[in-house]
């Protein structure tokens, strides 16, 4: 079952975000992650949304998102965006 791994940033520095950027979107294609919303823009139909565009990836299963986020080579790329941006992500299975 597919799951989705979104990511909302507040970024404080631009050009070592960009660092982060390139490290780590080549390493989620290793657990299967692929890109499929970058820096979209959140239309609200109801509710609230705090104005942050979103990123989002796709991936084969939730245990594989967690097989990423949890690796211990995602920890070197990971200090990259450290001082860089502050940010939320979230995770959940497709049907």
């Amino acid at each position: 079952m597919s799951a989705y791994f979104i990511v909302q940033a507040t970024i404080t520095n631009e050009p070592q975000y960009q660092k982060y950027r390139e490290a780590v979107v080549p390493f989620i294609a290793k657990f299967g992650g692929k890109l499929t919303a970058r820096g979209a823009k959140v239309e609200v139909f109801e509710g609230e949304h705090d104005t942050r565009p979103v990123v989002m990836f796709e991936f084969p299963t939730m245990e594989a998102i967690q097989a990423f986020w949890n690796s211990p080579d995602y920890v070197p790329i990971k200090k990259l965006r450290e001082g860089a941006a502050t940010i939320n992500v979230w995770a959940f299975p497709g049907i």
